[in-house]
């Protein structure tokens, strides 16, 4: 099995990240987002999986006061599969318990049920619905909840 490492994103994996988002998003993030969560919002934390110098995924949140929302979360397809963004998750959920976290929220598409089913294996649970939440095609979001 391949080593990976886990750590904190710097401005330096923007350009990754953002060829991560590409391939895993129909309306990507841009690289100034990613550039301002960074920088400029307090709130955030952003973690990344690096394979050797390569980086595979990445995982974002904004962590306020007791509760986190994850912004986004993607592995390299070539490199799907192999249960990395269970560990990321994973990752992100230990350090946000030990930031003071009580809770953990997120968006999926009604349609992902990969993703879905990765979410409930750590926990999550069904929440709300989000009418015409995505704006390429208008389609629902789930929303998922978790404690930590």
């Amino acid at each position: 099995m391949a080593d990976y490492l886990f750590r904190e994103m710097t401005i330096g994996d923007i350009d990754n990240v953002h060829i991560i988002e590409t391939l895993s998003f129909s309306t990507p993030w841009s690289k100034d987002a990613f550039y301002n969560e960074l920088t400029h919002n307090k709130f955030a934390k952003y973690i990344v999986i690096e394979n050797g110098e390569q980086l595979v995924g990445y995982i974002g949140a904004w962590i306020v006061i007791d509760e986190v929302h994850i912004t986004n979360i993607a592995i390299l397809p070539e490199f799907r599969g192999q249960k990395l963004g269970e560990q990321l998750l994973g990752t992100m959920m230990e350090q946000s318990k030990r930031l003071g976290a009580k809770s953990m929220t997120l968006e999926v598409r009604v349609s992902n049920t990969v993703a879905q089913n990765l979410y409930k294996k750590l926990g999550f649970q069904n929440g709300a619905i989000r009418k015409n939440y995505y704006t390429d095609n208008q389609e629902d979001a789930l929303v998922m909840w978790v404690n930590i």
